[in-house]
């Protein structure tokens, strides 16, 4: 039982790393132009232009801290709530289903990182060595499911 509880907890990490890795792709893509630009039209958008460039930021900046796995959980909110501001805001008004609007990617990051933040970021990832390195320092440990 032990192996597949470890295996379990191993994929967790796996899946927020890729995750981690495709959302800050996107965000890298919006806001520098790699990969096809933004909407892959080879432009950039500015971090200051609303909502667009905002939720780039906030793509590629969450996303690279998911994919270290270093303030994992409060990253992984703030990017579930950009995806469900994106399914609302650009997506449902076209349609109410994801297959008939064009969200499906907003959909299924918004349930991915909320997942992520529920399930925590697993033991490969910087939170879980600042934990290991609060325990063996005898410093106070956070809360519960925290780290």
């Amino acid at each position: 039982m032990r192996n597949a509880l470890s295996l379990n907890q191993h994929l967790t990490s796996l899946y927020r790393i890729v995750l981690g890795l495709l959302i800050s792709c996107h965000g890298a893509s919006t806001l520098f132009g790699l990969f096809g630009g933004s909407l892959g039209t080879g432009k950039t958008v500015s971090p200051t232009q609303w909502p667009g460039g905002t939720a780039a930021l906030i793509q590629l900046v969450c996303g690279l801290l998911i994919l270290m796995g270093l303030a994992t959980r409060p990253a992984a909110v703030l990017l579930s709530g950009s995806m469900a501001y994106a399914y609302f805001s650009v997506h449902q008004k076209h349609a109410v289903l994801p297959i008939q609007n064009g969200g499906e990617p907003a959909a299924l990051f918004c349930w991915g990182f909320l997942m992520i933040a529920i399930l925590g970021p697993g033991p490969l990832s910087l939170d879980a060595v600042v934990a290991r390195l609060r325990a063996r320092s005898g410093a106070p440990q956070p809360v519960a499911g925290e780290a």
